[in-house]
């Protein structure tokens, strides 16, 4: 799985902590959104591609696990969430990761482990299942190794890069998916290349897919971020 273009965030209300965790996945190849409070990033995350986000426990207006709490009873209830605390006792690790997060780094972290912990959430949380056999979201059905897409059983001539792409969104629905990610990870670009590749095979799929509501689902533009595959 090519991590590369996958958005970072991470709610830290220290500057400099933030500065140095971001400087490291930046390096990384990750692409990265701050917050400095638990209200910002509510705020922004409706309209933000993230693919994980590293939490601190004390934060300005709110607990780590409060914040927690609240993602996991949400649209993006889905979101791998990896505490990154200066709270060490083994009854906080406990009840951090029983609120339901992935990992757990106690601070200062390492960078290597940190960046190591961060990928294998994403394998786990965002990577492609093991030998995957048929991706199926009512009425779509995507059969992954004949590469044979079909709405409500009727089948659905796709090109291989359309299926590529059908298949990716699919798999991230609810979610935010930015053009960069898709340029990395569906066409294996680098993300500063300029294109209109994404959108224009993004409008084929929209129509051959039906992806308009009709169905039960909705294929979207979020301005300046990227495309989301949501419940009508």
């Amino acid at each position: 799985m090519n991590m590369r273009g996958w958005v970072i965030g991470f709610l830290e209300d220290d500057p400099d902590q933030a500065g140095l965790i971001q400087l490291w996945l930046q390096h990384a190849g990750y692409r990265t959104s701050l917050f400095a409070s638990a209200a910002e990033f509510r705020r922004r995350l409706g309209s933000e591609a993230v693919d994980l986000l590293l939490l601190d426990w004390m934060l300005p207006d709110a607990s780590g696990v409060e914040v927690l709490e609240w993602i996991r009873h949400s649209a993006n209830a889905d979101l791998p969430v990896v505490f990154l605390t200066a709270r060490a006792a083994e009854a906080d690790i406990v009840r951090g990761l029983e609120a339901g997060a992935d990992d757990y780094v106690v601070k200062p972290p390492k960078q290597a482990e940190l960046l190591a912990r961060v990928a294998a959430v994403l394998r786990r949380r965002v990577g492609e299942p093991e030998a995957p056999t048929t991706l199926e979201l009512t009425p779509y059905t995507f059969d992954l190794p004949r590469r044979r897409a079909a709405v409500d059983g009727r089948d659905v001539e796709l090109t291989q890069r359309e299926f590529d792409l059908a298949s990716y969104l699919f798999r991230r629905h609810g979610r935010i998916v930015s053009r960069d990610a898709l340029l990395e990870n569906v066409w294996n670009l680098g993300p500063s290349i300029t294109t209109r590749t994404v959108d224009t095979h993004v409008s084929r799929l929209r129509k051959k897919l039906e992806l308009n509501g009709e169905h039960g689902w909705r294929l979207t533009a979020v301005y300046q971020h990227g495309y989301r595959l949501e419940q009508a």
